[in-house]
């Protein structure tokens, strides 16, 4: 049977067709989830446990910076001071299936914004959908960035700064694998959904919640918030939180530039029409 014209849908039509998309975006987490736990012994050795190797890239840079400064620093340790341990019957399984399922949502995501895209765009006008070509390739490409961004920065500063911290001498670090993968998986996901900023404040722009005039008049509130957000999702050191800060910042001030432009555009349509 043909798709009706999104005029001629009703509200049930419309809850019938986000009903399959959404079941081909579970299809596709599960299928690419399946993959990731056939794969889970690379995965995990790999990836989830890499940055507990004092050979992890970050954990090489930072210690050259430290000693080309001659700062003392953790980065330059030898081995990072936890034991993954686990204490209950089905924590291996369930870390596996866990990190299977994000695997699933990280590497299914363009194609999960490509089904919600596909379900909003029949409501957008001719000219709205064809300036918005590119929604898939850059939500994609800042989710992707944001990712890396979250384990390369956010993943091994938190698990160095946490590991290192101590209370007293007698105390061991023999972290539950549950607790070391919900670090990862907060931060990789935290980060990612971070760097979809500026397509969020896209469309608030376009329905009109959001002006530029807006973004900069609470701009100083916005840098409270996100130093309040750096301070979430990372360890509370000043450093670490500076270098989380800095590209959130930046996604802001990249994200006011972005809803000025569509501003603009919609002020030369009306007078175009008038």
């Amino acid at each position: 049977m043909a798709k009706k014209n999104i005029n001629e849908m009703s509200f049930l039509d419309h809850l019938e067709d986000l009903r399959w998309h959404l079941i081909r975006i579970c299809l596709a987490v599960i299928i690419v989830a399946t993959l990731a736990f056939i794969f889970s012994r690379f995965i995990f050795k790999s990836i989830i446990f890499a940055p507990l190797d004092m050979s992890f890239p970050t954990y090489d840079f930072l210690c050259s910076a430290a000693t080309y400064i001659d700062v003392t620093t953790t980065f330059c340790n030898e081995k990072i001071p936890i034991i993954i341990q686990n204490r209950t019957m089905a924590g291996q399984f369930s870390a596996d299936i866990w990190t299977a399922i994000l695997g699933g949502f990280v590497i299914s995501f363009p194609y999960i914004i490509y089904q919600l895209w596909k379900f909003i765009s029949p409501g957008l006008h001719d000219n709205e959908r064809k300036h918005s070509r590119g929604f898939i390739i850059i939500s994609s490409l800042l989710f992707f960035i944001g990712v890396l961004f979250g384990y390369y920065i956010v993943t091994p500063l938190s698990i160095n700064f946490l590991a290192n911290y101590s209370v007293a001498d007698i105390v061991d670090n023999q972290i539950d694998i549950s607790s070391y993968i919900g670090l990862v998986r907060s931060s990789v996901l935290a980060s990612g959904l971070i760097f979809e900023l500026p397509i969020i404040i896209y469309f608030l722009t376009k329905v009109g919640l959001v002006t530029p005039e807006t973004l900069r008049k609470y701009r100083k509130y916005a840098l409270v918030i996100v130093l309040i957000l750096s301070a979430v999702i990372t360890p509370p050191d000043i450093a670490s939180q500076v270098i989380v800060a800095i590209p959130i910042l930046i996604l802001y001030q990249v994200s006011i530039y972005i809803s000025k432009i569509v501003v603009r555009n919609q002020k030369r349509k009306e007078a175009k029409n008038v």
